[in-house]
């Protein structure tokens, strides 16, 4: 069973959809605006990103909170100004870009935002505002905090549930005659975004599926990359899969449905 659609850009067209983790990094470095090019060229219309705030107070592209991993520097990403991020190389002629560029590069994407930092907050919502994007973008964060801070800054945007209440909701999903109780952790969200397992508990059954579902949220599982898994949660009735292989899954989900992207 689908659950009702949300009033909210974000969740068109029909579910089942795709988020390509950080664009498609194939032959680009993540998260960059090559990357998302290249998920949205094999069919894509939602990119699950992240971001940072830079010295200068702006939202920056980023999944790390430093430059160790991508760029070989030892420097956070907040100690860096937009335009000293814009210039670091990080390969293919990419290098960092800000959340208003994205959305800008991007116009009708839809934009899975992931807030990983608390002076990512203020920022974020500047650009969503200043983009007129509110209305294509979930915004979510392992921080309560932080989410619900940006939340209440953009009435009417979808937002998905943070880490500590994806622990209760999906115990109370696991658990028979419990959906009043899951109802209420699920208050004021649109989506549940979780990996395949939490301590231990398996987040994608039968059960927990359905009773997301009725409680009125999607359900989307991260990350998953290679194709069993991904016809496995289809066919148990996911919504959306998060995916560092959005080629591979855009063409399963063709495959099974006929369905143009």
């Amino acid at each position: 069973m689908t659950p009702p659609q949300p009033n909210s850009g974000f969740f068109t067209p029909a579910p089942p959809r795709v988020l390509a983790h950080r664009g498609l990094a194939l032959e680009a470095p993540e998260n960059t605006l090559l990357a998302f090019a290249k998920a949205l060229a094999v069919g894509v219309t939602h990119l699950e990103t992240d971001v940072h705030g830079s010295a200068d107070g702006v939202a920056m592209i980023s999944h790390d909170p430093d430059l160790t991993r991508l760029a070989g520097r030892k420097v956070r990403v907040g100690q860096l100004t937009s335009h000293e991020l814009r210039r670091i190389p990080l390969g293919e002629g990419q290098g960092f870009c800000s959340l208003a560029e994205a959305l800008d590069a991007f116009p009708t994407a839809r934009f899975n935002i992931d807030i990983k930092s608390t002076d990512a907050v203020a920022p974020t919502v500047a650009a969503i505002r200043d983009s007129g994007a509110t209305d294509r973008v979930l915004v979510g964060s392992f921080s309560p905090v932080r989410r619900l801070a940006v939340v209440r800054a953009l009435p009417g945007v979808a937002t998905s549930i943070s880490s500590r209440g994806a622990v209760a909701a999906v115990s109370a999903a696991r658990s028979p005659g419990s959906l009043p109780v899951l109802r209420r952790i699920l208050r004021n969200v649109h989506a549940v975004q979780l990996p395949l397992s939490i301590l231990r508990m398996s987040t994608m059954t039968p059960r927990t599926i359905a009773a997301f579902h009725a409680a009125g949220v999607e359900v989307h599982a991260w990350t998953v990359n290679d194709e069993p898994s991904m016809v496995r949660l289809l066919d148990l009735g996911v919504d959306g899969l998060v995916s560092d292989r959005a080629d591979l899954a855009i063409s399963l989900l063709r495959r099974r449905s006929g369905r143009r992207f």
